[in-house]
């Protein structure tokens, strides 16, 4: 180029940045254009050249060259300037290799930047929050500071849209449900001052507030059903989702709401509901896939965690600083690992076996348990008062006091003889116990024997019997009948001590495969014994492994094939009842001496722990001595034994209440916590230096500097008043939630590549009242509900359309598609179908076949599909169990996202499969078909029926043109499937649930097909 061609060129220039100067903002204007086309190279974690440009000191220092890339003031002299338009193709910027070159508009505005002296700002979310004035005029805070800018554009809000809009919009973004028929009666009839405010609380204080407001933070949490990864098992987390919708439904105020999901657990006098909140930290993605590296897992467990606290608080993409530091924002990757740090020390095992609860976890206490716990409490409770009666009053002589007393005998103990001890009875399956008497089979006590017929492997078995103790010289023993002509392979009897590893076998030793031959696990005890007469089999007990003063709580008796009786087991062993702890007070009490005794409570569980010698109170004698008729000794009554028997059952039920209780994962830390390193490229093997938990070094300190920080002095730093950018955040996600796209656009990333707020003031002036007035979210979203610009008419002109298409400056009410959850809802809610019970685990509607099965490995439990029945079916969405491997299609095809990562905002498209799925899916036909029945049942005739079915899918009546337009194509269903009742009946049957009685089949499908017709409407899938 000429060198007079150069010199006009930037005289030009000049004078155009003097022109435009005073227009220019760093921030809205400059920092995004280097952000696209400079700092990658000469940013923060890259400076190429050694120059910097993200700084001001950088730019004018220059990079290795010493020039300055810009000189203030001075366009024609930067440096900057003259790479932009030089001819020179090796030296022109961006470089060729990029693809990227800047726009005249562009270029013009770094020129006037520059010659305004090339002012830097702070990024503008990492800026403390300011005390912003608002803006003069009337009316809602909010509505102010839109209407500033809206009357720079020469713009106005829209009319307030009618009743019946309003309170559609406000039920779905509160509730995520279509207000009823009657919830729209009774707002139009209030016509007293202040009729819009409360119909607005009535939402805020249905429980399916809580819901709707948790589906949204459930995103963030990547909240799911599945471990994720490999086998993509089912863990039990679902107490978790439940505490989120209890937390908004109680209005718990945001700053404990975080604290206690970060750091429930450190909480002082931290509660078990302050415990499920961790659940947060938990619901990242996980394995136990074979061959994976723990200590990899590790690493990336806390790589996750620290990752989504940096989406769901500070709005950042602190992830990117994983393996550098970050291109764009100031986060440095001790930034980011310093944040990782505060996760590092999980208690969580990094590989969690595929299981449905993985340590750490709580169980948990819900209304019903704590129902059925307090029934068996009183029942248990009245039986032991029974029990303790009876054992006062027995008559008991201790042996020991007996003359003879240390002189053993042979005895006897029968275990069954037609019938088993207490405890729990069964089978081999499909092979059921049969008894016999003397008329039908072989009996050789008592009046009957058991009697089984088989082909294989099959048994008796009672197991959970009260404990029996083994004797000196002690023999197991059985009597058994083989029927002549049917003989079996083998016979064997099996005992319970902890496990069914002790084990006789008689016959063919190989038939029966359990245990490890030659071991205790199975005695070859010789072979089958004399058919066609009662034989007794014995075994000693010495020789399976039991030695005296063991406790049996089962045993089985086995056959492999054949026909056999059985009769009169049990053991026989030398004793001394002086000696028997079950017989002998003294004998037991000695036995039990140092010991502690489950379940019996102090002064007596000492008494007892301490020994007989030299207890000479008889209160404490008496007690201990009724304690042991009462449950331990033998020989007892039978009226004794009956309540002894009965209380430990009861008692068994009671623990096995807390045994079979839900339970959910919840975060701890390790007792010493791992040292923690910025970790070289990303790699978890490579440590570089060491770090310790803190927050990220350009936002405020985290404050503590005389010990280590935990997660508790995250969470409170986080909504701290020193805080700026997490009020910002959250409150503009929660703006998004209300008005279908946040104040910034890019709700996930508040960094420099993120967009810029449409209304800073207004951003600012949220976040400063949320964080002073106590976090309180119920009354921010009650202030953007109640503002004109959410109650104004979302129509509008084509100018105005054309000017904003997103609507960012409010110029008319917000307008959206519903989200993939509330479509469903939505349906099953006009359609009568919907089950609105709380919480639990996830339900399984309907879904298309081998959705699951092709990505289900063999072992996994959720490889197959097993839909819901009955009310499951009809649960709310928020309910409907996640995997993540296989996410529900219906939601996926809606844009729901599969909860692998933290989604700070759901895309929302609009595809030919969204229709197919409308008109055809199982649950929109069904839900089509309840509605049809509620409006038959519910008008005379067919044009109260269509504007009843308009007025609860809707919320109004239909337009004159539109009953018209239904009732005509009413006609031609009722002519179709009058001429076709096999579709009539094919229609109405889709679903489960029952088809209404009393209603013709060609009648009630010409009315679902209206219903299907109104629920695929545009103005019924969309929030107006």
């Amino acid at each position: 180029m000429p060198a007079r061609a150069i010199v006009a060129l930037f005289g030009a220039l000049l004078l155009l940045g003097q022109s435009r100067a005073d227009d220019v903002s760093f921030n809205r204007d400059i920092r995004p254009i280097l952000s696209e086309y400079c700092l990658a190279c000469h940013g923060t974690g890259k400076q190429v050249a050694k120059l910097r440009l993200d700084q001001p000191e950088g730019a004018r220092k220059g990079g290795k060259s010493g020039v300055p890339a810009i000189v203030a003031g001075k366009p024609a002299q930067s440096e900057l300037i003259k790479r932009l338009h030089t001819d020179v193709e090796t030296e022109r910027m961006p470089p060729a290799s990029t693809k990227k070159s800047l726009s005249q508009r562009e270029k013009d505005l770094l020129n006037s930047w520059i010659a305004a002296g090339a002012p830097y700002e702070g990024h503008w979310s990492f800026e403390p929050l300011k005390t912003v004035a608002v803006p003069a005029g009337e009316g809602h805070p909010i509505d102010r500071f839109l209407q500033a800018r809206l009357k720079e554009r020469k713009l106005d809000f829209q009319p307030e849209a009618s009743r019946e809009i309003l309170i559609r919009r406000v039920a779905f973004t509160l509730t995520g449900l279509p207000p009823t028929v009657a919830e729209v009666d009774q707002f139009l009839s209030d016509r007293a001052a202040g009729a819009y405010e409360r119909m607005v609380e009535r939402y805020f204080a249905s429980p399916r507030h809580g819901e709707e407001m948790a589906r949204h933070w459930l995103d963030i949490a990547r909240y799911a059903d599945t471990h994720g990864l490999h086998l993509d098992n089912e863990r039990q987390m679902w107490a978790y989702r439940d505490w989120v919708v209890g937390a908004f439904n109680r209005n718990l105020s945001f700053d404990k709401f975080t604290i206690d999901q970060l750091a429930g657990d450190l909480v002082p006098g931290s509660t078990l509901d302050q415990q499920v909140a961790t659940g947060f930290s938990r619901c990242n993605v996980t394995t136990g896939e074979g061959g994976s590296i723990s200590d990899e897992w590790v690493y990336r467990n806390a790589v996750e965690r620290a990752s989504t606290v940096y989406t769901a608080w500070l709005g950042l993409t602190g992830g990117c600083a994983q393996c550098h530091d970050h291109k764009f924002d100031p986060i440095t990757s001790r930034d980011f690992y310093s944040m990782y740090a505060f996760f590092h020390s999980a208690a969580d095992p990094p590989l969690d076996g595929n299981a449905l609860l993985t340590a750490p976890t709580v169980k948990l206490e819900t209304a019903e348990l704590k129902a059925r716990r307090s029934a068996l409490a009183t029942e248990l409770a009245a039986q032991e008062a029974k029990r303790d009666a009876a054992s006062r009053a027995a008559v008991y002589v201790d042996p020991a006091t007996l003359p003879g007393a240390g002189k053993a005998s042979v005895t006897e103990e029968i275990w069954f003889d037609d019938v088993f001890p207490t405890g729990r009875v069964f089978a081999s399956p499909g092979h059921p116990t049969k008894y016999v008497d003397a008329k039908t089979g072989k009996v050789l006590s008592g009046s009957k024997a058991l009697h089984r017929i088989d082909t294989g492997l099959a048994q008796d078995v009672i197991e959970g019997m009260p404990a029996r103790t083994i004797p000196q010289g002690a023999k197991l023993f059985a009597h058994v009948y083989i029927d002549p002509v049917n003989k079996p392979k083998t016979l064997m009897l099996q005992y319970f001590k902890g496990n069914w590893l002790h084990r006789a076998v008689w016959g063919n030793y190989d038939a029966i495969q359990w245990g490890a031959p030659g071991t205790t696990e199975k005695v070859n005890a010789g072979p089958l014994p004399a058919v066609g007469q009662w034989v007794r089999i014995e075994i000693e007990a010495s020789k399976l492994g039991l030695k005296p003063g063991d406790q049996v709580t089962g045993f089985a008796m086995t056959q492999f094939g054949g026909s056999v009786y059985w009769d009169k087991a049990g053991i026989s062993g030398t004793s001394d009842p002086s000696g028997n702890p079950s017989l002998s007070l003294r004998a037991w009490w000695s036995g039990q001496k140092g010991k502690n005794l489950p379940g019996v409570k102090e002064p007596l569980a000492g008494w007892i722990k301490a020994g007989p010698e030299d207890r000479k109170n008889p209160i404490e004698i008496a007690q201990v001595r009724d304690y042991f008729v009462g449950q331990i000794w033998e020989g007892a009554s039978a009226e004794l034994k009956a309540f002894r028997a009965k209380a430990g059952e009861l008692s068994a039920s009671l623990a096995k209440i807390d045994a079979d209780a839900p339970g959910t994962f919840i975060y701890k830390d390790l007792d010493q916590p791992r040292q923690s390193f910025v970790m070289m490229r990303g790699q978890y093997d490579k440590p570089g230096d060491k770090v310790d938990p803190n927050a990220p070094a350009f936002l405020p300190p985290l404050g503590v500097k005389d010990r280590r920080a935990n997660r508790l002095d995250l969470a409170q730093w986080l909504v701290s008043p020193q805080q700026s950018l997490v009020p910002r955040v959250v409150v503009n996600r929660f703006w998004q939630q209300i008005f279908g796209i946040g104040l910034v656009k890019s709700s996930g990333d508040f960094g420099t590549q993120g967009d810029l707020p449409s209304h800073p003031g207004l951003l600012d002036w949220l976040a400063t009242d949320f964080r002073d007035r106590g976090w309180n979210v119920r009354d921010l979203l009650r202030s953007m509900v109640n503002s004109r610009a959410f109650r104004q008419s979302s129509q509008a002109s084509a100018e105005l359309w054309a000017q904003d298409a997103e609507n960012r400056l409010l110029a008319r009410g917000p307008r959206m598609r519903l989200d993939a959850e509330q479509v469903r809802d939505n349906a099953i809610f006009v359609g009568g179908l919907a089950r609105l019970d709380l919480g639990g685990r996830g339900t399984m509607p309907y879904q298309p076949p081998n959705i699951w099965e092709p990505v289900g490995f063999t072992g996994s439990n959720t490889r197959m599909y097993q839909q819901s029945k009955g009310d499951a079916l009809y649960r709310r969405s928020l309910y409907v169990f996640i995997k993540r491997t296989a996410p529900a299609p219906f939601m996926s095809n809606f844009d729901a996202p599969n909860r692998e990562t933290a989604c700070a905002r759901r895309e929302r498209s609009n595809t030919p499969l969204q229709a197919l799925q409308l008109m055809n899916d199982v649950q929109h036909v069904e839900a089509a078909r309840g509605l049809a029945a509620h409006v038959i049942a519910g008008a005379p005739d067919a044009a109260s029926r269509v504007r009843l079915t308009w007025r609860t899918v809707l919320s109004r009546a239909p337009e004159p043109a539109e009953e018209k337009a239904v009732l005509l194509f009413l006609e031609r269903m009722r002519a179709r499937y009058s001429a076709d009742a096999a579709s009539a009946g094919k229609l109405v049957r889709t679903g489960e649930s029952a088809v209404p009685a009393g209603i013709p089949e060609p009648e009630l499908a010409a009315y679902t097909m209206v219903a299907n017709l109104v629920l695929n409407l545009d103005e019924t899938i969309n929030r107006n």
